[in-house]
């Protein structure tokens, strides 16, 4: 296996590609099945090499952008064809092919020329997606990169309101896909969007079958961790408890201290577990006091 890391061309809230190559040392060195029920953008299971990919998650437009995806890598070049085609419709910027932006933009608006360039076709965009093309995954996938902080974010009626950001469809999005196509073609991947509950309650482990969650964490205050709660954290840990019973080996992503705030749960949980610090950068500057997030691995091998 390459020694590259490779990152999802979802660029995800809470994406692992900065931890990977601490992650992926730690992780069994054969494994069987891998099982990833919060697979998100899919950074992980896109560095790890196994016999048969079962990945999940609950949000479903996630999910059928993924499945999208990895049907388009039987075609990839249909893929930029068809892509090309919306991004020329509403005049977004594309740097990996071309630079559009006029200098005069660039020079108005420094840090910001791409928002304001894509902003009218991205709004538009937007605006067809959601009266028109709800389910259709490429131009969720447009919208997505460029959408600020790269997010999938529907209000209550569920419409698409994410505004636009200042980014581009440039070469890492285009190295970043062609990486994800070359991987998935050939491999046997399931994908489902399920509850995490549902998605562990008919699996059959075989021998050297490895389970990765990196699930919302319970203290941190991001978007994608505003449905987890309590009662879900003690829901997983469980679950985890019976994959170690059965000899399941399993690695677990999460946080047990963020700003002022620990995980007691977690902390008491994890005694029985081999438990391996990740250093990461996440730092926040607030008040001119400098805050830590602990980021850690807890596995059972």
């Amino acid at each position: 296996m390459s020694n590259k890391i490779k990152r999802s061309p979802l660029f995800y809230v809470g994406d692992k590609y900065k931890l990977m190559k601490q992650l992926i040392n730690l992780f069994p060195k054969e494994i069987n099945n891998f099982y990833e029920p919060f697979v998100g953008g899919g950074t992980v299971f896109l560095n790890v090499e196994a016999k048969k990919y079962f990945l999940n998650d609950i949000n479903k437009h996630l999910i059928n952008i993924q499945k999208f995806l990895i049907a388009s890598s039987k075609n990839s070049e249909k893929f930029f064809k068809d892509a090309e085609k919306i991004i020329h419709k509403y005049k977004l910027s594309h740097s990996y092919k071309k630079d559009i932006v006029p200098d005069s933009l660039k020079k108005k608006f420094k840090k910001t020329y791409y928002a304001k360039f894509n902003k009218e076709g991205y709004d538009k965009l937007r605006m067809n997606v959601n009266n028109y093309q709800k389910n259709d995954p490429l131009i969720l996938y447009i919208l997505l990169i460029y959408g600020f902080n790269r997010m999938l974010r529907f209000n209550g009626e569920g419409k698409f309101n994410l505004p636009v950001g200042n980014v581009d469809f440039n070469k890492n999005v285009v190295n970043a896909l062609n990486d994800y196509f070359d991987f998935v073609h050939d491999k046997k991947i399931f994908i489902t969007s399920k509850d995490f509950k549902k998605f562990f309650s008919d699996k059959k482990y075989s021998k050297n079958d490895f389970v990765y969650l990196d699930p919302p964490y319970l203290i941190s205050a991001s978007e994608y961790n505003k449905l987890w709660n309590q009662e879900s954290e003690v829901n997983l840990l469980k679950i985890i408890d019976v994959l170690d019973k059965k000899g399941v080996k399993f690695a677990l992503s999460n946080v047990t201290h963020y700003n002022e705030s620990k995980n007691d749960l977690l902390l008491e949980w994890m005694k029985k577990y081999k438990v391996h610090e990740i250093e990461s950068n996440y730092i926040n500057y607030h008040n001119n006091s400098k805050k830590m997030i602990k980021e850690i691995l807890i596995t059972n091998y």
